[in-house]
């Protein structure tokens, strides 16, 4: 920074000249703006864009007081005079036609292409002048003459892909806009999700990707336009009604139609698959649990079946040729003898057997009629040898259509490798002589294509989820390995890094070998498998002044509205700037166009809809209803988040909520939801059919990030996708989580990416530590009990290159985090890279582990931590009070933006109270009686005086006095 000064701010010999002339009172307002334009290439319009360190450098050349700049008026004629003479002296020109003309060729031929936005181009214009040494036009003209090139640009867009779409192509989007919303083939068909799983959805799904096969999109021509520009001209088209798609010119609508339906091939594609595998697992787990149920229904165990059965045997003996009934019923019943042959049926073989069969007759009476549809309109990829019989089988069953056959393996012209497993031959009837049933072949095939699809063995074409797994990492690393390396500020030497975690697993152990004899919350069993003992800390006192804090917050501003709390957060953050609409141009008033914002975010944020906010504020529901669809989506409420959360981490005062954390701690909530959708599940720990929100929230409640995920996702892949793409001001270097967001993958990675994984584990008893060397295990006496064999760290640098290629993929966001951890799971344990990140993953959570039992603090930490996001979900129900807190809706889309308007509300919630509680304390002395549990409670996520019920009319002109 003082380099920077010294060199840039440096008043010259020429500019020293220059300011000769000026008054006392204005030099050193000209000088900054001299130095801040010769620098920059902008003028200052007010004294508080400036660094006081600047402001200060100057002075003490010019030798004159900061406080001058009181007086002089930065807009006034005087400025403009100086302003004026700053350009002639720098010898900065005024564009002419031929400039003009240059920048709008940069801006329709190189900028706009790479998805740059009007915004981020008004940045780059104002360079280019500064560069060309140019007068960079007012705000307002520049605005226009972006505004111009950007339309130039769309127009040629439209222009270029209208001209390769044929007659037929047009006229079938035509029908579709035109059909019946009912109708297949109709716009609103073809823009509907996918149902629940099930054959219909499936044929129904495979219906829609055969309509947009038959209109012969330019696909070549549209995947080369840049994912910005057709995720933007999406949500455009899927913002309006068919009737407004067919307002716009014909070239236009043509154009839209197309990137629409690509795009949507690309979503059903991935649903598809989604399907497919969802469909397969749910053959077996159907049969399973039927005959479970038949098992508790019909099964009674039978106690003593060996004396029985030779007692039996002895009477056949005695008597062989005597009849069953009076031989064999005197010693065992025949009620008895069914119970052993039911308790036979369902154990063992006779238990695979029966949900066998009950897969084989479920799948050929219905679900079959899936298989050639399927396998006929996805094109299936694999980059790995071993898996091509895979590829074989699925075009092998496509060219042999003989639904109802046997054939025999012997000739090898059937693939087998890597799909029929042993246990699955054991299943089948007749595979003793050799031959298969058609049948049983496809279950197989389809049960081994279900697993490599999971983990991204195999690949489909034109999906965007399933798509190659090489696209998932950056194309580039290989040529900018070292930018790659730096950027995550990990060793180039994968020997320079595993020496170090070596140095750091051996300290760590030591540590606790040297801790444990007088740790008296942690001793070790000598045997079993629960080794490890540890005791619950000591509980803390109660804050002493925390509640009364509360009733004086809920005394000052009681029954406060919900809806009020929204508007004062924006009149603090102006968080409603973040919404533009996708379309090209509105005519609503700012003041018209924030008040609708507030009205729809609120009803989101409730569940409680828009009809609802309708009534009162003298605003129809159509008219919320447009702003909902051209203003409200996933980016711009991202936007409005990352606003209302830096405000809150601005307006906090150090002095009594601490410095600024870096402290993050994540957790997921299931929420009730419609269930005829894909993303709805029914939830093996919390029961009952849902989706489940996962959050990152600070340790002072400001929530950073949140997810809408289904119930099995991955929660690793969403703590990890949440401290990637966050996007705040708040930099996490310590992740909490509990035991489910957790993993040695997760370790691994989180190393890689730098930060800290912490998670509360349930299953800490069982814990092993690894060694770096397996002759430290000698000097480590107190922890034998718990010691396993040492990390293979020739595996880790043979794949250190790789682990940290997906690392960079990671913090890139080349994929989605959930995408890339597909791979690496246990239904993948031979591929290379996932042994490699289980090796680094050991040796990570072997150094938590040792610091976890050795610091109470730690715990205390971590617990400390999770106990704040158990708050945050806590408050979840009384803000999302509307329609029994379910999400309503089948749609994603919708399902995706109230979460996130929740999420927009409640940090709304605690960026008031924030300001709330300062001003409390501020008036009353609180710091005086504070003390250091007291700081330790205190949080901003408080509601007992807010109402979120009632009459919802917004009161614009309203304040709640909190400005101090």
């Amino acid at each position: 920074m003082e380099d920077n000064l010294s060199t840039n701010w440096f008043i010259s010999y020429d500019e020293a000249e220059l300011l000769k002339n000026k008054r006392y009172p204005h030099k050193l307002a000209f000088a900054l703006q001299l130095k801040n334009y010769s620098e920059t290439g902008a003028f200052i319009s007010k004294e508080k864009d400036i660094r006081s360190d600047l402001i200060d450098h100057l002075c003490t050349q010019l030798h004159t007081n900061p406080s001058i700049l009181k007086d002089y008026n930065w807009m006034s004629s005087t400025a403009k005079r100086h302003r004026s003479e700053i350009l002639m002296f720098l010898k900065i020109g005024r564009p002419g036609a031929v400039d003009q003309q240059e920048l709008r060729f940069l801006m329709c031929d190189q900028l706009f292409p790479t998805g740059i936005q009007k915004e981020e181009a008004n940045d780059l214009a104002k360079k280019w002048y500064f560069e060309k040494r140019l007068k960079c036009p007012p705000e307002n003209a520049l605005y226009r003459e972006i505004a111009s090139a950007f339309a130039d640009f769309e127009n040629k867009l439209f222009t270029h892909v209208a001209s390769l779409l044929g007659r037929g192509t047009t006229e079938l989007f035509d029908r579709c806009l035109r059909s019946e919303p009912h109708e297949n083939g109709s716009f609103t068909w073809i823009r509907s999700d996918p149902g629940r799983t099930s054959l219909a959805t499936i044929l129904s799904e495979l219906d829609k990707l055969s309509f947009i096969e038959d209109c012969g999109l330019p696909a070549k021509e549209i995947g080369g336009i840049h994912p910005k520009i057709r995720e933007r001209l999406y949500k455009r088209i899927a913002s309006e009604s068919a009737w407004e798609i067919r307002r716009h010119p014909p070239y236009i609508r043509d154009t839209l139609m197309c990137i629409f339906l690509y795009v949507r091939r690309q979503k059903i594609i991935d649903d598809l698959v989604d399907l497919f595998i969802l469909l397969v697992g749910k053959l077996s787990k159907k049969a399973k649990k039927k005959v479970e149920t038949v098992l508790v229904k019909e099964m009674k165990r039978v106690y003593g079946k060996t004396t029985l059965l030779a007692r039996i045997a002895k009477a056949s003996l005695k008597d062989p040729k005597g009849t069953i009934t009076k031989v064999i019923f005197p010693i065992a019943s025949k009620a008895k003898l069914s119970d052993i042959v039911k308790e036979h049926k369902y154990s063992g073989k006779g238990f695979k057997n029966e949900i066998h069969n009950l897969v084989r007759s479920s799948y050929s009476s219905h679900y079959r009629r899936m298989v050639p549809q399927i396998l006929g309109s996805l094109t299936f990829r694999s980059n790995n040898d071993s898996h091509a019989p895979i590829l074989d089988a699925i075009d092998w069953l496509m060219e042999n259509p003989v639904h109802n056959s046997k054939f025999s393996l012997a000739d090898g012209s059937v693939p087998t490798s890597d799909i029929i497993r042993p246990s699955f031959i054991k299943l089948i009837k007749g595979m003793g002589k050799g031959d298969m049933d058609r049948v049983d072949y496809e279950i197989a095939v389809l049960e081994a294509l279900r697993k490599r699809l999971r983990c991204k063995e195999i690949w489909v074409e034109g999906a965007d989820k399933y798509r190659n797994p090489d696209e998932d990492v950056p194309m580039d690393f290989n040529i900018n390995r070292k930018f790659y390396y730096d950027r995550l500020g990990v060793e180039n030497d994968p020997a320079e890094f595993t020496s170090g975690l070596k140095e750091e697993m051996e300290t760590a152990l030591r540590m606790l070998n040297e801790n444990l004899p007088s740790n008296k919350y942690v001793r070790l069993r000598q045997s079993g498998v629960k080794n490890i003992v540890l005791s619950p800390s000591d509980p803390l006192m109660d804050p002493p002044n925390i509640s009364a804090l509360k009733g004086e917050v809920q005394s000052k501003w009681p029954m406060t509205s919900l809806l009020d709390i929204l508007r004062e957060a924006d009149s603090w953050s102006s968080f409603t700037k973040s919404f533009k609409s996708v379309r090209t141009s509105e005519r609503l008033s700012p003041e018209q166009l924030r008040k609708r914002l507030l009205l729809v975010l609120y009803g989101l944020g409730t569940n409680m809809g828009l009809n609802r906010l309708a009534s009162g504020n003298q605003v129809s529901y159509k008219e919320l209803r447009h702003v909902k669809n051209a203003y409200i989506h996933k980016d711009s409420l991202r936007r409005a988040i990352r606003e209302v959360a830096n405000g809150t981490f601005l307006v906090k005062d150090t002095k009594l909520w601490g410095e600024a954390t870096t402290s993050c701690a994540s957790d997921s909530k299931k929420f009730g939801s419609w269930d005829q959708n894909l993303m709805t599940e029914w939830h093996i720990r919390y029961g009952g059919k849902g989706v489940m929100i996962y959050w990152h929230v600070d340790t002072r409640s400001t929530c950073i990030y949140s997810q809408l995920k289904k119930c099995s996702s991955s929660e690793v892949a969403n703590m990890i996708e949440g401290v990637l793409k966050h996007c705040t001001d708040m930099k996490v270097e310590k992740q909490f989580v509990d035991t489910h967001g957790q993993s040695e993958v997760a370790f691994a990675f989180c190393r890689l990416l730098g930060f800290e994984l912490m998670p509360r584990l349930k299953s800490i008893a069982s814990q092993k530590l690894y060694l770096p060397d397996i002759s430290l295990k000698k000097e480590l006496k107190n922890l034998l009990p718990i010691l396993n064999r040492g990390i293979k760290w020739e595996i880790i640098e043979r794949q250190y290159d790789e682990m940290v290629k997906y690392t960079a993929a990671l913090e890139q966001g080349t994929a989605d985090p959930e995408s890339i951890l597909k791979r690496f799971t246990r239904g993948n344990e031979s591929h290379p890279i996932y042994r490699a990140l289980q090796e680094l993953g050991k040796a990570v959570k072997t150094i938590f582990l040792c610091r976890y039992l050795a610091d109470e603090n730690v715990r205390r930490e971590i617990h400390g931590g999770l106990n704040v996001i158990e708050n945050w979900n806590s408050a979840n129900g009384f803000i999302f009070f509307g329609k029994s807190g379910e999400v309503s809706s089948n749609r994603l889309e919708e399902q995706e933006l109230s979460v996130l308007a929740l999420h927009l509300l409640q940090n709304c919630l605690v960026y008031v109270n924030t300001l709330m509680i300062q001003r409390v304390v501020a008036e009353n002395g609180w710091m005086e009686r504070f003390d250091k549990e007291d700081y330790r409670a205190l949080s901003p996520l408080i509601h007992a005086h807010v109402n979120p019920y009632g009459k919802f009319e917004l009161d614009m002109d309203k304040n709640l006095g909190l400005a101090v």
